[in-house]
């Protein structure tokens, strides 16, 4: 992929593609996480002399307009950040949206309207892709959390800038650290994988069984693990057509000499809700009227040490259902933990962040990825179109 850096933007009009899907509330943006993540592209090309026309996606409108996804609270809390004039189209593609970039004043910043106005930006549509690509003359793809989509906005437009289109900051970073674990992370590589379902997970457990040589597994996927092991789980969620893919994984695992832990203790709960009855309990005496609901003290303690023993950590996803206080202690010490690894950490998935920062270790480890389903994917081994395209285009 072309950098950022080997992009001559004076006096052009960059076409960005960003990820300012947030969250809103009573007309705001609640949490600007991702918007924050697109200040030093979009910074670098303002102060380079370079025009930014910036588009994306807000929430599943459907290919219909709706001011319930509107970008417009993003616009003003962007001009905020950036301190300068942020203009909203009132649509992304059509003559008025057209005469806007054309006419951006250098200094100033236009924000397209919700690209998912349109069904034919999922649909990868190329006239629409044409119409979007019009408006600019070079391309920047800082949507690392849309880089797993064929959409007309990070793929289908990108072949009208050959020679002038290149990744921005954010995206480059990503695809650096991600990449750096698929091909030459330092040993040791212990992988920390939780959340709900086996199913999520499974193609990255199978893609890192080649690369790690630890493997933490908690969240209420450890329990399809634990019953293909004959452990008792109580009325803790399993996934039964997954039994045989958890067996696979424990077989292939072994094979490998990569280290499997297990919670082997719990905290167990009589209902997955604030005010539950809770107990800690054995992963050999796990009673039947119970549920797990996050990994044991002792699992705890076992996990943290091997984070801080290893050179390379990769965390995604929870230890348990850590939005209630009463079941957050593990994931917790998981976050607790990264500071104290040797090497590289690496944390991504939504979950794993938001525990990240009510840890307050943000900016204690080395990259949080942005990605969510992207992250995932490029662990798997899998072609994001959005990558593929720069890199054709480069």
């Amino acid at each position: 992929m072309r950098a950022l850096s080997e992009l001559a933007v004076a006096g052009k009009r960059v076409f960005v593609r960003v990820d300012f899907n947030v969250p809103l509330a009573d007309g705001r943006v609640a949490e600007d996480t991702r918007i924050e993540a697109s200040l030093p592209t979009l910074r670098t090309i303002l102060a380079q002399g370079g025009r930014p026309v910036v588009a994306s996606h807000l929430g599943r409108p459907k290919g219909v307009r709706n001011e319930k996804y509107s970008l417009a609270p993003v616009a003003s809390h962007l001009a905020g950040l950036l301190g300068c004039r942020v203009t909203l189209a009132k649509d992304c593609v059509g003559r008025d949206v057209a005469a806007a970039a054309t006419n951006l004043p250098p200094g100033e910043v236009l924000l397209l309207e919700n690209l998912r106005f349109h069904p034919q930006e999922e649909k990868n549509d190329p006239a629409f892709a044409a119409e979007l690509a019009a408006l600019a003359d070079c391309y920047v793809n800082d949507a690392f959390g849309a880089a797993h989509r064929a959409h007309a906005s990070t793929a289908g437009m990108v072949s009208h800038f050959k020679g002038c289109a290149a990744a921005g900051l954010l995206l480059e970073r990503e695809v650096s650290f991600l990449s750096r674990l698929l091909v030459a992370p330092e040993r040791p590589f212990l992988a920390v994988l939780g959340g709900a379902k086996v199913s999520d997970k499974i193609a990255v457990i199978e893609s890192l069984l080649a690369r790690v040589q630890g493997l933490c597994i908690g969240g209420a996927m450890a329990y399809t693990f634990l019953k293909v092991l004959g452990k008792p789980i109580g009325r803790s969620l399993v996934e039964d057509d997954k039994l045989d893919v958890a067996r696979d994984a424990i077989a292939r695992a072994k094979s490998a000499g990569v280290e499997v832990l297990l919670p082997t203790d719990h905290v167990a709960a009589d209902r997955p809700e604030a005010g539950a009855v809770v107990r800690t309990v054995s992963a050999d005496a796990f009673p039947p009227d119970l549920l797990g609901v996050d990994i044991g003290p002792e699992t705890a303690r076992r996990y943290a040490e091997a984070v801080a023993a290893a050179h390379t950590v990769l965390w995604n996803g929870p230890m348990g259902i850590f939005e209630i206080p009463a079941f957050s202690a593990g994931t917790r010490a998981v976050a607790d933990a990264l500071p104290r690894c040797k090497g590289t950490t690496v944390v991504g998935g939504g979950d794993s962040i938001a525990a990240l920062a009510q840890a307050g270790k943000l900016d204690a480890v080395t990259h949080v990825s942005t990605g969510g389903g992207a992250s995932l994917e490029f662990l798997e081994g899998k072609v994001l179109p959005g990558v593929q395209a720069l890199e054709e285009a480069a």
